[in-house]
């Protein structure tokens, strides 16, 4: 699982320029089952997306089509993690530490 943060690195009215297409690659995301979360960061200066995968270099390739990563108005961070603790909705998506 990865956790992706997000930070702007351009004003917000220069996001906002993006921000149907940004919503429009996290739809997709969210429909090939990749994304399971994701929201704004309060303050507004960025946001989280909690993804699912095995390879990190497909979760990054993922991050860099991002139309604000394209668009020059963020960064982001990708954190790799073993979700072997979740919610009963999240089950699923529970893993084993390796052996």
């Amino acid at each position: 699982m990865f956790v992706l943060e997000l930070t702007y690195t351009a004003p917000v009215d220069r996001v906002d320029e993006l921000l149907a297409a940004h919503v429009e690659w996290l739809d997709a995301l969210y429909e090939e089952g990749v994304f399971i979360a994701s929201g704004r960061k309060n303050p507004r200066d960025g946001g989280v997306i909690l993804a699912v995968g095995d390879d990190r270099a497909r979760i990054e390739q993922i991050a860099a089509a991002d139309p604000f990563v394209v668009g020059e108005v963020c960064t982001y961070r990708i954190t790799e993690f073993i979700a072997t603790k979740t919610a009963p909705e999240l089950a699923a998506f529970r893993q084993q530490l390796p052996s």
